[in-house]
């Protein structure tokens, strides 16, 4: 497949609280993704992103609340070798206390009123959050 039309496929763990969406800063970039990312060969979605989301943030998400939210696709933010992004979206609960670590520098909760933080697949998993009716209402 070219390059001008690669496209990276990933899972994204949708956390809200308050109706405000989870989002980290990886190392160096410069807008704020979800938590996830790829999967390893031979890696279930639920496998990549509970290790994902463990990395990531130390909390341990709960198999029993996973739900899938849909898939956006988006244009890819800071990945040369890719043109576009497919991101399925899950929401889970997690357990444990909430700290960046790994390729993580911080994490936040971000209101629609704050999109233009999010890179553009974040931002249209916002989108998706707020056709579920998941976020605070502006």
């Amino acid at each position: 497949m070219p390059d001008s039309i690669a496209e990276l496929d990933v899972v994204a763990w949708v956390r809200i609280v308050d109706g405000r969406l989870l989002a980290v800063r990886s190392r160096g970039r410069d807008l704020l993704y979800l938590p996830g990312g790829k999967r390893e060969p031979g890696e279930s979605d639920w496998s990549a992103l509970a290790r994902e989301v463990r990395e990531e943030l130390g909390l341990e998400l709960e198999r029993a609340s996973l739900r899938e939210l849909g898939v956006v696709r988006a244009p890819a933010h800071d990945q040369p070798a890719f043109a576009r992004v497919r991101m399925a979206c899950y929401t889970a609960d997690g357990r444990g206390d909430m700290a960046a670590s790994g390729e993580v520098d911080e994490f936040r909760f971000v209101g629609p009123d704050e999109r233009g933080l999010l890179a553009p697949a974040a931002r249209a998993a916002l989108d998706l959050a707020a056709e579920h009716g998941l976020l605070a209402r502006g």
